[in-house]
């Protein structure tokens, strides 16, 4: 690989602790700490992802590049580092975190142009790692690694993952928080992503009164990912703020279209180019419960349930507003941007529902056509993704039991049956307000619903294998999430399966990794 093309703007740019240290303290006016990887003796590859290699510029992989993978043996010109950054985690403000499992070895530009940071996750603790030790184990990884890339190929906004491995040592993790912790196989990933910058790394500079370099922090990233803002003075933060509103709107509704349920929305864990970042106890939705939540540590508030992200998300924007605050002193303008934030959200969702539906246009009437919807979901406990599919391979001459009942998890009675016939009808008097052919609407159905889903229960099936020394688990996944909107292998397009209703890593999970 051609990783002696990795340049590290970010530090040339801002202030920073050069100590080296891994040791956990405050490093108060700096956006970073320099840290070297822990090392590790007998690394063993799982997974590489070539394509993703290829397009930023990195080339292909030969034994030789392990040692990198996994932070061994880095060449003379890097300097790895670990950035500080704080923020609101379920709602309280937690001071300065920073990369606890993290370090960046900086950014390469590919053929094309474009700038990826690159960075270990599992590689060893940095001094904002809150007395953890910055390893990572074998299912948090794996996770992380498959799903990335699975929300990278749905096309959502995304974070990307470049390798898997073996780090060769068994770390000890309490997965449930309930005083039984065990040793598991430890794990690096290797992520990739324009940028890593979040809310976080602002409203740290904001709460330290670093202004100044909240100033220069803010140019850096208008400059480098925000080149479209060409106003000058407080218009430009203005524009970058109202900019970055948009783009968490348009991921929030992305999110909701696939059924994507994030876990953790702190503060710190949002991206400020719109990013999908931060991959712990994540789920994609079986079957659909607006207050649905995979983070054992949300209940019972459930503050990051399915239903409430476009709601936290505005809610995380005001922290932001409020750390920019400095850099934009007009505040009337900050609270118009961010009341209008609901009405841009929920028009952009209603819109997507309409693809969903297959629908050309959004009408007046579709929000009762919605409303309606939701509570045949949540009562007939219909699967999401499932519902869908089948909604559009729908056959007026097969018995409707037959078509939907494996989509339920719930035994479909009579009057259930009768109440999904009447909502069908609803939907066929729907279609005939369309401009567009049906032949259209299917195609536009067929481009927005995934026929395959990475859910937890099948990732959980992989990381069993894995543990037990097989890929073939891993090998199958990766080929179906590069092509969510076909059906490669029928036996994914399924319903989670009973028997994983109570296992931990597959109805609900915890922060831990």
């Amino acid at each position: 690989m051609n990783i002696e093309n990795i340049i590290q703007p970010f530090i040339k740019k801002f202030p920073g602790d050069f100590s080296g240290n891994p040791m956990q303290r405050n490093t108060p006016k700096v956006l970073f700490s320099t840290i070297a990887p822990a090392g590790f003796d007998q690394p063993r590859l799982i997974a590489f992802n070539r394509k993703l290699s290829e397009e930023i510029g990195l080339g292909t992989f030969t034994e030789t590049d392990l040692n990198f993978l996994v932070g061994n043996q880095l060449p003379e010109n890097i300097k790895t580092y670990a950035t500080a950054y704080a923020g609101h985690q379920f709602g309280n403000w937690a001071g300065q975190l920073g990369d606890g499992r993290a370090i960046l070895a900086g950014e390469i530009t590919g053929d094309s142009g474009e700038r990826n940071e690159i960075q270990w996750k599992g590689a060893g603790a940095t001094p904002y790692s809150r007395h953890a030790d910055g390893r990572a184990v074998l299912r948090s990884s794996v996770r992380e690694y498959l799903m990335s890339e699975a929300m990278f190929h749905l096309g959502i906004p995304t974070t990307r993952a470049l390798s898997l491995a073996f780090t060769g040592e068994e770390v000890v993790r309490d997965m449930m928080y309930n005083g039984n912790p065990e040793l598991e196989k430890g794990a690096v990933v290797i992520r990739t992503a324009e940028s890593f910058l979040r809310f976080g790394h602002f409203e740290l500079m904001s709460a330290q009164q670093e202004y100044k370099t909240l100033h220069e922090l803010a140019d850096f990233t208008i400059e480098n990912y925000y080149k479209e803002i060409t106003s000058e003075g407080e218009q430009k933060y203005k524009d970058f703020f109202e900019k970055v509103c948009r783009r968490t709107a348009d991921l929030m509704v992305e999110w909701y279209r696939v059924g994507f349920v994030h876990g953790v929305m702190n503060t710190d864990n949002m991206s400020v180019l719109g990013l999908t970042i931060d991959y712990g106890p994540y789920s994609m939705m079986d079957e659909y419960d607006l207050n649905f939540t995979p983070n054992t540590t949300d209940l019972p508030g459930r503050r990051y349930a399915f239903g409430k992200q476009g709601q936290v998300s505005q809610w995380n924007l005001w922290q932001l507003a409020n750390a920019l605050h400095p850099l934009i002193k007009d505040e009337k303008f900050l609270e118009e941007i961010l009341n209008d934030y609901g009405s841009y959200f929920w028009e952009t969702h209603d819109r997507m529902l309409c693809r969903k539906f297959g629908f050309d246009q959004l009408l007046t009437s579709d929000e009762k056509f919605f409303t309606s919807w939701q509570g045949l979901m949540q009562d007939l406990q219909l699967d999401y993704t499932l519902f869908f599919n089948r909604l559009e391979n729908y056959d007026e001459s097969t018995e409707l039991k037959k078509q939907f009942e494996n989509a339920s998890y719930t035994f479909l009675n009579d009057e259930d049956l009768t109440r999904l016939q009447e909502f069908i009808e609803n939907y066929q008097h729907r279609l005939e307000k369309n401009i567009i052919s049906r032949e259209k609407s299917l195609e536009l159905m067929a481009r927005t619903n995934p026929k395959f889903i990475l859910r937890n229960y099948l990732l959980y099936q992989c990381i069993e294998e894995i543990n037990a020394g097989k890929t073939e688990m891993l090998e199958k996944l990766t080929r179906a999430l590069e092509h969510p909107y076909q059906e490669l292998y029928p036996e994914f397009s399924s319903k989670r399966p009973s028997g994983y209703d109570d296992i931990s890593g597959c109805s609900t999970l915890s922060c831990s990794s």
